[in-house]
């Protein structure tokens, strides 16, 4: 089978990448004053280009999926059972004037600060509801550890919707096994057609500036690694 032309692409990322020290410095240096107003200038200029692949991060409908967050709403008055209803509908709104021709995927988020996490639980809650009216074009989903659930929940998926498998952990720097990935991406391929498929980290390796508990080199490794699970088509989209 032939490679994705669009996005979400067969090998893709979400998210944020660890700051390289060059970058540190530019921010210590931009706090200090020291830091030229023209490259704040070239940075406005660069969004002037426009965007045609858009990824949304979002934490509001993974948290939903965890029992304590749900009750946690409810002790706040508010109500638990349906508030994942009232959030698609709110990024469906958001979404309505999108340009033509954007591709549109959204991240479900359960927390990444600096290797750290604050909800857990599979997809099982907003499954149905998530994949069937979020007007999005594809879902990049957490699934590199045992508290993101397992792949059911993807039966709900309709066949014009993506989803980017985040099976590569960001969180910490070991190394996954090609092997591994494969035989998970196979496991999910059950409840959705392996055409709408695709293989990513789990999350950004840096949600904030500290970064998340690993080096630069096993960040590059771990990309480098989607990249090549993907490259081997015939061993999973073959």
């Amino acid at each position: 089978m032939a490679d994705r032309a669009t996005p979400p692409f067969r090998a893709d990322h979400v998210g944020s990448l660890l700051r390289p020290e060059p970058l540190h410095r530019a921010r210590e240096q931009h706090a200090s004053g020291e830091l030229a107003a023209a490259y704040a200038a070239e940075i406005r200029d660069l969004h002037e280009l426009g965007c045609t692949y858009l990824q949304l991060d979002d934490t509001s409908l993974a948290y939903l999926n965890d029992p304590r967050q749900r009750e946690m709403i409810g002790r706040l008055g508010g109500d638990s059972e349906n508030q994942h209803l009232r959030n698609i509908e709110a990024i469906n709104a958001a979404l309505t004037d999108r340009p033509a021709g954007m591709t549109i995927t959204i991240h479900m988020c359960r927390g990444n600060f600096r290797s750290s996490w604050v909800a857990e639980g599979g997809y099982d809650y907003v499954a149905e509801a998530l994949f069937t009216q979020l007007a999005v074009d594809g879902f990049f989903l957490e699934y590199d550890d045992e508290r993101s659930g397992g792949f059911a929940p993807l039966r709900f998926v309709p066949p014009d919707k993506t989803v980017v498998l985040g099976l590569v952990t960001t969180k910490r720097g070991d190394l996954e096994s090609a092997d591994d990935l494969v035989r998970r991406i196979e496991q999910a391929s059950r409840y959705v057609d392996i055409d709408q498929l695709c293989l990513s980290p789990q999350c950004g390796f840096s949600s904030t500036v500290d970064g998340n508990d690993l080096s630069y080199d096993q960040q590059v490794a771990k990309l480098a690694l989607v990249v090549e699970v993907a490259e081997v088509a015939d061993r999973v989209w073959g």
